[in-house]
């Protein structure tokens, strides 16, 4: 007891691999003064796994990023640290059964390349040549990745709690946390060795996450979105054909994944080792039947080989050798899922200075990353990688239990599923309706979520195909292209309205509410009667995020960001809120019809009252009605049309739909909107909007006022990176369309030379070109440079446009 930390400036509740990982990062970085609290033995975050996979391979880009820094900081950590780790680095083939699986490789592959990887795309007999013991017959193809492999989990824990313990962190063993309480800036980490005070704490709890999770809410915290799956593996008796081959070749088989069935099969010393993500999948502890204990610390779940039958059989006819060995163990023990499957990195939704690190499916694979990124959010309060992916916050009120369960089950069960562009997920839906949502279905809306909103993505006529099947596709040519090209038409002839339900809205309000924005703020407010958009950096000028700002007066800003935005963006404000101002939302107060096209003033003329519709671009009249209801109008049109953004009630909006519907004005959806925005050049929030970029990198001069009396953030970096000039720039570009959109982070080539990526991509219908927006290195920023955009696998000719919207170039239109 008389080595207890009593103080610490952070202590870390969880000592698996991500906890671990976090630990020896900020000790490296010369935060000394860190705990580390572990329940029991210090070990890899499930402790039940027997060895660890360190892919590269993913299908998020933050994700891939943070991979490829783990597997690069393991592959020196035993020589860095002076203790000794069984990794060994096999290769890893994924397997393909479709055209489609074989497109999805070609654009990871495309992406590895832009990241300095190396990831081959096979034919059948070059899989062969990898692994022999294969059967490739019935296959299209396959990825192999060199670097793929596995690890000793406990030898990677320990490893890194050594260069941790050596840089001068505490890891305290067998310490359960009992509780937590706050006094004044400090936090009280309550354990059975006694209180710890300190100034951030960590929830790196594993699959106990939701449980400490629950001792935050007294301090502004929400249940934990999460769920605890059961993941069996089991491992086969010793197979002689596999010790020869190490012999042999010097190394174990390489690795097989095949995510078209689900499962991955690799060497496990001279046996195999196969684990399935089994669509039959089975969730444990989220019942009051099937309470979670209080210590479940080196147990399992009791076998169920029966889900994995299918799996066993499949996987023995891929490797016959797979039924030579029996079953000599199975283990079926507890993973955590998060609804996507991706993990929760960053701040704690509500409560200051409280991170969260857990929830991690690969563990393993993402834990050297992860202790990075959760390092630096904690000592800079921002990450050298946009992580918005796997940020907390990304989940609002919406995700319940009933929510996180459906999810998890959903996508554990396609763990390995391709994410088609069109393809809306079924579970977890209509968590969220506006009142319109009954008169969207009628009209054949078909939805899409957003921020657990359901919005109408398109509008199908009948007899046209909705079914699940015919999103399964990277295609563009899919049921939905001609209803979007119908709707952006009746949008560029005539008037369309599409409810944008669910934007988040903010007030803040008290003396200097304006200042305070400004402050935060690289751009200059609009005047009262005006709205425009304001941009806000972090502190090396990144794009933090971005609003559309109203002021009211001196003392009363309203803003209106992203619907994903709504606990990020309320956050930014809410955590520098000097004393004397409030912060409050309104999201659920106000519904939005965007009201669009060339007729647009002709359609609301006669059912406009109060309101001046001949009142220029960018402003915003707060009182009058349309159709005899209460409402706001602002002159602005994401489409790049002529048009307004009717704000009204929820209560208001379908006497106001039903008005306009009368009138002949058309639906549109989602899918139209994006289209029209690209041609517009107009940027989307964590997209082409993202802290990968500056906001000079990101086009966004005109908005960025750095002779600004005020010290934004970042006004600094920014006015360096002015004087020195950009290094990369955003950028328009028209391609050779092809059969698929260009996904996003698609690199872009300059002769043999990566030069940038894509962030967004469509068809224009009203330009008839195909369109990317995305990020070039500087010297490839000139109209009429010609680069090609790998697109699955073929680079397709692309020409780099003027700065200006491909669109109504002069924005005559928007003007009228």
């Amino acid at each position: 007891m008389a080595d207890f930390p009593t103080t610490a400036r952070v202590v870390i509740i969880g000592g698996g691999v991500v906890g671990t990982s976090a630990l020896f990062h900020l000790a490296r970085a010369g935060w000394t003064d860190c705990v580390l609290l572990e329940k029991n033995e210090l070990t890899a975050g499930s402790t039940w796994h027997a060895a660890g996979n360190v892919p590269n391979f993913a299908p998020n880009w933050a994700v891939m990023n943070m991979q490829r820094y783990g597997a690069e900081m393991y592959r020196g950590l035993a020589d860095d640290v002076d203790y000794p780790m069984n990794y060994h680095v096999t290769g890893a083939i994924r397997l393909a059964h479709t055209k489609e699986r074989m497109q999805e490789f070609e654009k990871i592959a495309g992406q590895a390349r832009a990241q300095g990887l190396t990831m081959d795309v096979c034919t059948p007999d070059e899989l062969r040549e990898h692994n022999p013991f294969m059967e490739t017959h019935d296959l299209a193809g396959g990825l192999w990745d060199p670097l793929d492999g596995d690890i000793d989990p406990a030898q990677l824990t320990q490893a890194m709690a050594k260069g941790a313990r050596d840089a001068g962190g505490h890891i305290e063993r067998f310490c359960s946390v009992t509780g937590i309480d706050r006094d004044g800036d400090e936090w009280i980490v309550k354990t059975e060795k006694g209180d710890i005070r300190c100034e951030f704490v960590v929830n790196a709890a594993g699959y106990y996450a939701q449980r400490v999770g629950e001792m935050f809410k007294p301090f502004g915290g929400r249940t934990v979105p999460m769920v605890v799956m059961s993941h069996q593996y089991f491992l086969t008796g010793q197979l002689p054909e596999l010790e020869a081959y190490t012999k042999e070749k010097g190394q174990k088989m390489p690795m097989i994944r095949d995510p078209d069935i689900s499962y991955y099969l690799r060497q496990d010393k001279h046996g195999l080792n196969l684990g399935p993500y089994e669509r039959n999948c089975k969730a444990h502890w989220v019942t009051p039947e099937d309470p979670m204990p209080e210590d479940f610390s080196f147990q399992l779940y009791p076998d169920d080989l029966e889900r994995l039958e299918f799996y066993i059989e499949d996987a023995m006819e891929r490797l016959p050798l797979l039924g030579e060995g029996g079953v000599e163990r199975n283990i079926n023990g507890p993973i955590p899922y998060a609804p996507d499957g991706l993990p929760m990195i960053g701040p704690m939704p509500g409560v200051k200075n409280a991170f969260e690190a857990h929830s991690f499916t690969f563990g393993i694979a993402q834990g050297g990353g992860a202790g990075k990124v959760l390092a630096e959010w904690i000592m800079h309060g921002e990450t050298e990688m946009d992580m918005w992916s796997v940020d907390p916050r990304r989940y609002t009120d919406y995700a319940d239990h009933d929510y996180c369960l459906s999810k998890a089950l959903e996508t554990y069960g396609h763990e390995y599923a391709m994410h088609f562009p069109h393809h809306e997920w079924p579970a977890g839906r209509d968590k969220k309706h506006s009142t319109l949502h009954s008169r969207l279905a009628d009209a054949g809306a078909q939805f899409g979520a957003y921020n657990g909103w359901e919005r109408a993505n398109w509008f199908a006529k009948d007899g046209e195909d909705t079914s699940e099947d015919s999103t399964q596709t990277w295609d563009r040519n899919g049921p939905w292209e001609p209803a979007i090209k119908r709707e952006v038409e009746a949008v560029m002839n005539g008037c369309g309205m599409l409810p944008i339900t669910g934007f988040s809205r903010y007030k803040i309000e008290g003396p200097g509410a304006k200042d305070f924005v400004d402050s935060l703020s690289a751009s200059r407010l609009p005047n009262p009667g005006r709205v425009s958009l304001a941009y806000f950096p972090d502190s090396r000028g990144r794009i933090l995020t971005e609003t559309s700002i109203m002021v009211h007066s001196d003392d009363e800003v309203g803003l209106i960001t992203a619907a994903l935005a709504q606990w990020h963006d309320f956050e930014v404000f809410s955590r520098q809120l000097p004393d004397g101002l409030t912060i409050t939302d309104h999201t659920t107060e106000v519904e939005c019809l965007l009201v669009t096209g060339p007729k647009a003033r002709d359609m609301l003329a006669p059912l406009v009252d109060g309101h001046d519709l001949s009142k220029g671009w960018l402003t915003a009249s707060m009182e009058g009605t349309v159709a005899g209801q209460p409402c706001a109008m602002i002159r602005v049109s994401f489409a790049g049309e002529l048009g307004w953004e009717i704000h009204a009630s929820p209560d208001a909006m379908p006497a106001i739909w039903d008005a306009l519907s009368d009138a002949g004005v058309t639906p549109f959806g989602m899918y139209a909107l994006n289209s029209m925005r690209i041609e517009k050049g107009y940027r989307a929030w964590k997209g082409d909007l993202s802290t990968d970029y500056s906001l000079l990198e990101g086009g966004l001069d005109r908005f960025v006022k750095l002779d600004k009396p005020v010290d934004f953030p970042g006004k600094a970096a920014l006015q360096a990176e002015a004087e020195a000039g950009r290094k990369k720039g955003f950028v328009t570009l028209e391609m050779d369309p092809g059969d698929q959109d260009a996904p996003y982070m698609a690199p872009v080539w300059h002769g043999d030379e990566i030069v940038g990526e894509v962030t967004s991509c469509a068809m224009g219908y009203r330009t008839g070109k195909c369109i990317a927006l995305g990020m070039l290195r500087a010297d490839c920023l000139t109209e009429g440079t010609q680069v090609e955009v790998d697109v699955f696998g073929t680079r397709h000719k692309a020409v780099v446009q003027a700065d200006q919207p491909m669109w109504d170039p002069k924005n005559e239109r928007i003007r009228a």
